[in-house]
């Protein structure tokens, strides 16, 4: 279930929006795969990424195909599965298997210590998926060289232990077709946020044993009413209610996610990297439960939604209702109301233009054609790059910041995600002093998502960085960096580029990890 409550405008503008959007079949153009529905600017990438639509009958060739391989790897013993991806490659699938109760390893992060820990869990029982899009992740890359040269190591065949998932003609495709790989290829007309039930969320989540079936299903009950214009379409009421609040400066919507599943978190990639540009958007913010703060109290430039509670958050003013349905359709739900709100609030929700910066400064620093910034000083084993005479000044002028009245701020750690878990509680401890809505994001994970926003959405959020030297570096087989040289330059890289667009950024490096973040705790209390 998803519970709405609409904090502004008044029910008249809503309904007027509504009747509007109604008036226009944009539903129905939806489902009909109408380029010109976001203006002429975003015809032509919209025209090459709406296949989404019929997902839930165009991909249920792959069910047997899947169903198939998992039965002949779990008569070889190989019950273990790991996804290496980023991103759309990675989110779906994780909240797939979650929801089903379904064990999935999701490596999606660079840090050496988060990948070793992943190669060194079941070798002799796992399976491998390396999904890419693009073909060129170089994450993902990266993580599918380990597990190749851990299999090689281990006497293990890397043709019987890795599959690859990725669009059809991209270099990943070329590459793992030459040396013999399994590969399944995605609809190249399918952007990544967009892919749930494409191959890149079903391959991974099939393997390890979720219903698939189940899930096209559950989304193709819903089709009928997702894509009709009639007010009684869920997904385009919350669209509209999305795309007529940005229009009054509120730009944060406050999820908590109440399932346990990481529903939020897909839902936080697809509303930020969609509508993250020219300067607009929609800010998730995702919190574990519905009386956090920024959820309660919440701010007047929050829209709340709470996903899979008891029912709908008190509606402060305008508009509240319940929308209820299966992950499948739930999935499909968001993806039509992004592209709704898409429309109303003016951007293309197909494509992602500050995504590419960082890569690009990344690979510089790590070509050696950019350089990486010394320390402004250093305080009890902690690196400070930033203003100021003292690690606690550097944190407060970054906090002073913050605009009082629609700003927010953004903790973006760049450390093992499952060792120190939680370290993510810091959210909480952060909003509750501020006042002010207040994300964490894990790195590099988040560059493939909220990061588009952070460059491209409303310029109002401040950035504090915290990244950390791991207990032992990692190399990567044929290439000239390691993983620890990798994810100091995906951190100094994505700095830089905030910087460039005048995003206050504040960065602070641990060298003793643990201390480092109790600290940091301390500062933001």
């Amino acid at each position: 279930m998803i519970g709405i409550a609409l904090t502004v405008p008044s029910q008249s503008e809503f309904d007027d929006a509504l009747q509007s959007a109604i008036a226009d079949r944009v539903a129905s153009r939806i489902d009909a795969q109408d380029p010109t529905l976001w203006g002429p600017e975003a015809e032509s990438e919209a025209s090459i990424r709406l296949s989404w639509t019929h997902l839930p009958e165009s991909s249920r060739p792959l069910v047997a195909e899947i169903a198939a391989l998992r039965e002949d790897l779990v008569g070889r013993g190989l019950d273990h599965i790991v996804l290496c991806g980023m991103g759309g490659s990675s989110l779906a699938p994780e909240v797939i298997c979650h929801t089903a109760g379904v064990d999935l390893t999701v490596l999606d992060s660079s840090h050496p210590d988060m990948v070793r820990s992943a190669i060194a869990d079941r070798l002799e029982r796992t399976v491998v998926v390396v999904s890419s899009k693009s073909g060129g992740t170089v994450e993902t890359d990266s993580q599918r060289r380990a597990y190749e040269q851990a299999f090689t190591d281990a006497g293990i065949d890397p043709l019987e232990r890795i599959i690859v998932v990725t669009d059809p003609g991209s270099p990943l495709d070329k590459e793992a077709t030459e040396t013999g790989y399994r590969v399944f290829r995605a609809d190249p007309h399918v952007g990544g946020r967009y892919s749930a039930l494409t191959a890149f969320g079903l391959v991974p989540s099939g393997l390890a044993g979720v219903d698939i079936d189940e899930l096209l299903a559950s989304a193709e009950a819903e089709e009928s009413l997702l894509y009709s214009d009639s007010a009684d379409n869920p997904a385009l009421r919350l669209g509209v209610m999305l795309g007529v609040a940005n229009t009054h400066q509120v730009d944060k919507l406050v999820l908590s996610d109440q399932t346990g599943h990481g529903v939020g978190d897909w839902v936080e990639q697809l509303v930020a990297e969609s509508t993250g540009k020219l300067g607009k958007g929609i800010l998730p913010v995702v919190v574990p439960f519905a009386n956090a703060t920024n959820f309660s109290p919440s701010t007047a430039d929050s829209i709340l939604v709470t996903i899979g509670g008891d029912g709908t958050p008190e509606a402060q003013s305008g508009f509240a209702a319940n929308l209820e349905g299966d992950l499948g359709a739930q999935m499909l739900l968001w993806e039509v109301a992004v592209a709704v709100a898409g429309r109303l609030i003016g951007i293309d929700p197909f494509d992602q233009p500050d995504v590419e910066s960082a890569k690009k400064a990344a690979r510089e620093l790590l070509s050696g054609s950019g350089s990486v910034p010394d320390p402004d000083f250093s305080e009890d084993g902690i690196d400070v790059y930033g203003s100021g005479s003292s690690l606690a000044e550097a944190v407060q002028t970054l906090l002073d910041q913050i605009d009082l009245d629609h700003g927010y701020l953004a903790i973006q750690v760049y450390l093992d995600r499952i060792e120190y878990a939680d370290f993510a509680g810091v959210r909480e401890v952060a909003a509750e002093r501020l006042a002010r809505p207040v994300t964490f994001g894990w790195g590099p994970r988040f560059l493939h998502s909220t990061g588009q926003y952070h460059k491209g959405g409303t310029p109002n959020g401040v950035f504090l960085q915290v990244t950390g030297t791991p207990e032992e570096d990692l190399p990567i087989a044929g290439r000239d960096f390691t993983f620890g040289s990798f994810i100091d330059s995906q951190a100094a890289g994505d700095a830089a580029v905030l910087r460039d667009h005048g995003r206050p950024v504040l960065r602070l490096h641990l060298h003793d990890v643990p201390a480092g973040l109790a600290t940091i705790r301390k500062l933001l209390a």
